[in-house]
């Protein structure tokens, strides 16, 4: 098969020229999207996640081989969690490139951190699928080079982070608002609001309340170093 023109530049964007075109297709298509004839990426973003997570445990151990199993575990889950992933899918314009129904088209699912964190994975198992592991490694490593160049700064938790900004201040603890549930039972999503005494508030959205939770705690950070 060929491949139409967004799905060509998106792929020099990645940096892989695929020989199973069908393989990016599949990658790029939301399950609101798929069909008897033409399958989701859920199967692939399985696939990707641990890809992923192989390519960042092997190039953090040899980043720092004197780090603990207690240091290299925070590290990791910043580079792999759902907010680093979806940075990445934007930093690439993953988001043009993606196969959406209307309805989650017009919900605004090509801004989604979760939909935009859940094709980059799939894409990552398109690539290893389409030509093997050391290829994959190549893509991510490519595309998460500055993470991994600062990732300690990057590891600490948010929401501890953001507590210790408002204690230092004299502000109570931040308060977490679950402000919107949608999606269906098997897949839902939460919009949570961080917010602070002073008022400031930020809000993020994804598949579980922890993880939203984090990703305000985090937006609403960027925000505040943003003002000072």
């Amino acid at each position: 098969m060929k491949l139409s023109a967004d799905l060509i530049a998106f792929s020099a964007r990645l940096g892989h020229d695929f020989a199973r075109p069908e393989l990016l297709l599949r990658a790029l298509t939301h399950p609101s999207m798929s069909s008897p004839s033409r399958p989701d990426n859920q199967r692939l973003e399985f696939l990707g996640d641990r890809v992923l997570g192989l390519v960042m445990a092997e190039a953090l151990l040899q980043a720092d081989k004197a780090a603990s199993e207690g240091q290299l575990a925070p590290r990791f889950n910043a580079l792999v969690r759902k907010e680093a992933c979806a940075e990445i899918a934007r930093a690439i314009n993953l988001g043009d490139a993606l196969k959406l129904g209307r309805s989650e088209m017009l919900s605004g699912g090509r801004r989604k951190d979760a939909v935009l964190a859940d094709a980059i994975e799939a894409v990552i198992a398109a690539v290893y699928l389409d030509a093997g592991f050391d290829a994959a490694r190549n893509v991510v490593l490519c595309h998460w080079a500055s993470r991994l160049k600062a990732v300690d700064a990057d590891a600490r938790d948010a929401k501890t982070m953001l507590q210790e900004w408002a204690q230092a201040r004299g502000q109570t603890p931040p308060t977490y608002l679950e402000v919107m549930r949608s999606g269906p039972d098997h897949a839902p999503e939460f919009t949570i609001q961080a917010q602070l005494d002073s008022g400031e508030a930020a809000q993020a959205v994804a598949g579980s309340k922890r993880q939203a939770e984090q990703m305000a705690a985090r937006a609403l950070l960027q925000r505040l170093e943003a003002e000072t």
